[in-house]
């Protein structure tokens, strides 16, 4: 089977790298591992992988294209995965091949040491894997995959520790960006987060000596999983016969967790941080209307990532709510689209306009970001031609100017429309009425900050929006990619 084909909708949009599950304890891990990628789908949909380990025959892994749901919920596939530890990913590449992966690019990774096998799960990009990877194949290493995740593994084999999670700390000392990890060896379960904790990771409970470590709160709800707690970050939690062990293996450090995941990337049903992605979505859409008041009739989210912001621009600025744009529920990413002129559908594929409700209607809608504007231009034509009197967009983040590093599929610079022209010219080019974007300060007030973003110390890692990259992206500066001004210097500043 080959990999799915991405819908030109998704081609504006930012995707999150993937996700990953753990689970501990329990009888057939691999089928609630299997649940929990389900409930992480929306991190990746290319592909997904489960590991699983049974003291009777062993490791054993199925690596698939597609859906959790076309794959992993197949009796002869769960079948092959017995046991009660297991782990899983699913994928969206951001790092190694794109659009011609390999089955073999597909995690988890598996690695045989002399203590026994580990297999392992990333989330996130590291920075300096092209160095790394280059090192390692003058000492004799032989890659199997493209992906960046596989240097970890090839870390690992060539320390000198005696066990398998000192050996994961020597590697990932090693390493710059960003990781949250899942290994799992034959009668352990590990969870580790960089010591910048950029990409997120939770523990549950199943029962009394089932554990499972998820990227996001929701994939602990479908199987019933009591939330125990967010792994810290710069933490390694150890699980094992029913007891967690836990280390600091980077020592101290301040955590810059990725403000994206509380605009965009999370389930809405999810809680970071204590805090309900839905309520702080909510809350974007109060300071959108307190930032960017308009004159209008009718609040419309662009579905579904700009409904909560839509409904806080609405509740706060008394304009009616309605859901003028109906997205296609069931279009999915393996559509065929075989001319030319299906092709120029476009965005109509996905989304559809109720006519009745937008005619003759000043019609404010909230989406979640800009990327290459192509897709607001397009929702744009589709509001005016079903009669829309003014069309004025609110932006739920503030302008994405910057590629991320650290496990997000960002155009490069040059394609971000808010690199390239200021909020007035966008408004311009786009066509609309008017545009407004969240401030980042208005942004961090959302995500309970009250007094803002601190500008010396920023609390969240905000380099899409900002430029100020908290970890050197070293690969891309081999590249040629050029820096805030100012940015290195206040890097080396924060490090010390």
């Amino acid at each position: 089977m080959q990999p799915f084909l991405a819908h030109p909708f998704d081609s504006d949009r930012l995707h999150e790298e993937c996700g990953i599950f753990g689970a501990t304890g329990l009888t057939d891990a691999a089928n609630f591992v299997a649940l929990g990628l389900h409930a992480l789908q929306h991190r990746g949909q290319e592909a997904g992988g489960i590991i699983a380990h049974d003291p009777e025959h062993g490791f054993n892994s199925a690596h698939r294209f597609g859906y959790v749901r076309d794959n992993f919920t197949k009796t002869d596939v769960m079948a092959t995965l017995p046991g009660p530890l297991a782990i899983g990913h699913v994928r969206y590449s951001t790092a190694g091949t794109k659009a011609n992966t390999a089955i073999r690019d597909v995690q988890p990774f598996f690695g045989e040491f002399s203590m026994g096998g580990c297999a392992i799960a990333h989330n996130g990009n590291i920075t300096n894997a092209a160095a790394l990877r280059r090192e390692l194949i003058e000492r004799g290493s032989i890659f199997q995959s493209s992906s960046d995740s596989e240097c970890i593994i090839h870390l690992m084999a060539r320390s000198i520790q005696r066990n398998i999670p000192e050996r994961m700390k020597d590697a990932l000392r090693r390493i710059e960006g960003a990781f949250s990890v899942i290994a799992m060896t034959r009668t352990k379960l590990i969870g580790v987060r960089d010591p910048l904790g950029v990409r997120p990771l939770v523990m549950g409970r199943v029962g009394d000596d089932g554990f499972v470590l998820a990227s996001e709160t929701c994939a602990l709800d479908i199987i019933g999983a009591e939330f125990i707690r967010e792994v810290e970050p710069g933490e390694m939690v150890v699980i094992s016969k029913g007891k967690v062990e836990t280390s600091r293996p980077f020592g101290p450090s301040t955590g810059r967790f990725c403000i994206f995941e509380h605009v965009y990337f999370s389930r809405p049903d999810s809680i970071i941080g204590g805090r309900s992605v839905y309520e702080t979505r909510r809350q974007i859409g109060v300071e959108l209307a307190r930032e960017a008041p308009i004159e209008a009739d009718l609040v419309c989210p662009v579905p579904d990532s700009g409904t909560p912001a839509a409904i806080g621009y609405a509740q706060e600025s008394g304009i009616p709510y309605g859901m003028g744009i109906i997205r296609n529920q069931y279009m999915g990413r393996t559509f065929i689209e075989p001319t030319e002129q299906i092709r120029n559908m476009g965005v109509r594929l996905k989304l559809n306009v109720n006519r009745s409700l937008i005619a003759g209607k000043r019609v404010v809608l909230v989406d979640d970001s800009v990327v290459r504007g192509t897709t607001s231009r397009k929702i744009k034509d589709m509001i005016l031609d079903a009669g829309a009197a003014e069309v004025h967009f609110r932006i739920a983040s503030p302008p994405t100017a910057w590629p991320c590093f650290y496990g997000v599929d960002t155009p490069e610079r040059e394609k971000l429309l808010a690199a390239q022209m200021s909020p007035d010219e966008m408004r311009d080019w786009i066509g609309v009425d008017s545009l407004a974007f969240v401030s980042l300060d208005g942004l961090y007030r959302a995500v309970g900050e009250a007094k803002g973003r601190n500008a010396k110390c920023p609390q969240y890692c905000d380099a899409c929006f900002s430029g100020d990259y908290p970890v050197a992206p070293f690969d891309q500066l081999e590249r040629g990619f050029r820096m805030k001004p100012g940015s290195e210097t206040a890097m080396h500043e924060a490090a010390e």
